[in-house]
């Protein structure tokens, strides 16, 4: 990756000999790596069987979970909060599992709305949860910084599963909580 850097602070016209610039190369491929490592990582490893039995069935939230993440689109970063709840059914996740959940699939390119799904399909798919609900509010360098340039927008996207879906009170409930 060093060499495309090289190549591409080229291709805009500086100097890569300029004091600045002359470890640059190296420093954004090392950024880019680590902004990108979710690839190299593997939710099973990150679970490591921290999944336990329980005769708990009431909700479970972890709010406010900081997410960056990269837009496959512009290769600029998106960033904020994600909220996670799900009811479970026999089965609980050991509370640092879900933001290490969230950083995975925030760590690699990405849209906000397939982040979102991805967060709440392995919590599902781990937990066996009866419902599983993922909000996550993120502004997006790509609309402040270029394009239409809206500093103060922010996209919202939730997705929900099994009861947080069918049942309006639960999804309610959960919406609620996480105000």
């Amino acid at each position: 990756m060093e060499k495309y850097y090289k190549d591409l602070i080229k291709a805009i016209g500086e100097d890569l000999s300029r004091p600045g610039l002359k470890k640059t190369p190296k420093r954004a491929a090392d950024a880019f790596k680590y902004l990108t490592k979710g690839y190299r990582e593997d939710i099973s490893d990150i679970i490591n069987n921290a999944v336990f039995e329980s005769d708990n069935d009431e909700m479970i939230i972890v709010k406010d979970i900081e997410l960056y993440s990269m837009c496959e689109h512009h290769l600029l970063p998106f960033f904020g909060k994600c909220h996670v709840g799900y009811l479970p059914q026999g089965k609980i996740i050991g509370l640092s599992k879900i933001p290490r959940i969230v950083d995975v699939f925030a760590r690699r390119l990405q849209v906000q709305e397939n982040l979102t799904k991805q967060i709440a399909e392995t919590i599902q798919e781990y937990t066996g949860a009866q419902g599983v609900g993922v909000v996550i509010q993120a502004q997006h360098l790509c609309t402040m910084m270029r394009g239409v340039e809206k500093q103060n927008s922010s996209m919202i996207t939730s997705c929900m599963l099994g009861a947080f879906r069918k049942n309006i009170s639960t999804r309610s409930e959960f919406l609620n909580l996480i105000k």
